[in-house]
C-alpha cells in the first residue's frame, strides 16, 4: 500500500448524527474558550493549558463522559481531547462548563493528523484510546485506528515512561491491538497480555450495562521505553 493510499483510509465516518440545540450552542459559545483549532504546526501544550502539568491525549472521546470524569478526578493533569463528531464535541463542552473544568482542551479534527502535525515528539505523559470504532466487518479492519504506523507515531510523541492505555469491548479487535502494540519496539507491555481495568479508567454507564449483559472488555496498558 502506498503512502497516499494509506492516508486515504480513514478510521472514522462523519455520520449525520443529530446535534441537539444545547450541543450546538455549546460549540458556538464554548469552543472559543476551550477549543483549539487544527494547525499543521506543533502545539505548545503548556501555553494552551496555561501551566506546567502532565498532558494526556484522549483520542475519540465520544460523548465526553470518560474525559470529563477523568479531568474532574485529576485536576492536576491536563487532558487534550480529539474527536471528529460534532455532537460529542458539544457534549464534552457542556460537561466542561457544568463541572467547571479548567484542565480540558478540545480539538475537532482527525486524530491521526493532529498527532502527526500538532504533537511534538517526546511530549505526552499518556495516551488514551477508549472504545474506538471496532469496524467489525473483516473487509473494514484496515480502517481500525490502532494500526502499526499510527502506533509508531503515537509512541514517538510519548515521553519515556509514558503509558498508552487502550480499551475495547470487541474481542477480535483486542487481540489485534495486543499484536500491534506488542510488535512496536518503542513500547513494552505492563501486563502479561491484557491488563486488569485500572481504577483510573472510569466505568461508564455503557460499559456497566454491557458487563451486566455479560459483555467483555479488554484493557491494554503499554509503557514507552
Amino acid at each position: 500500500m502506498t503512502e497516499a493510499e494509506r492516508r486515504s483510509i480513514r478510521s472514522y465516518v462523519l455520520r449525520q448524527g443529530r446535534t441537539t440545540a444545547a450541543q450546538a450552542r455549546a460549540v458556538a459559545e464554548l469552543m472559543p474558550r476551550w477549543g483549539i483549532a487544527f494547525s499543521p504546526a506543533p502545539l505548545d501544550l503548556e501555553r494552551a493549558f496555561g501551566r506546567h502539568a502532565p498532558k494526556i491525549l484522549e483520542i475519540g472521546f465520544g460523548m465526553g463522559e470518560t474525559t470529563a470524569l477523568l479531568a474532574a478526578a485529576h485536576p492536576g493533569t491536563d487532558y487534550l481531547g480529539v474527536e471528529v463528531h460534532g455532537p460529542g464535541v458539544g457534549a464534552l463542552l457542556r460537561r466542561i462548563q457544568t463541572l467547571g473544568l479548567r484542565n480540558v482542551r478540545v480539538i475537532q479534527h482527525d486524530a491521526v493528523e493532529v498527532v502527526e502535525r500538532m504533537i511534538a515528539p517526546d511530549t505526552l505523559d499518556g495516551v488514551h484510546v477508549f472504545f474506538p470504532d471496532p469496524w467489525p466487518k473483516k473487509r473494514h479492519h484496515k480502517r481500525r485506528l490502532l494500526q502499526p504506523e499510527f502506533v509508531r507515531l503515537l509512541a514517538t510523541r510519548m515521553k519515556p515512561g509514558a503509558t498508552l492505555h487502550a480499551a475495547t469491548d470487541w474481542e477480535d479487535y483486542a487481540v489485534q491491538m495486543l499484536e500491534v502494540l506488542s510488535a512496536e519496539p518503542l513500547l513494552e507491555n505492563t501486563a502479561n497480555g491484557f491488563a486488569a481495568r485500572p481504577e483510573s479508567r472510569p466505568l461508564t454507564k455503557f460499559e456497566a450495562r454491557g458487563a451486566r449483559l455479560g459483555h467483555g472488555v479488554w484493557d491494554l496498558v503499554f509503557r514507552r521505553r
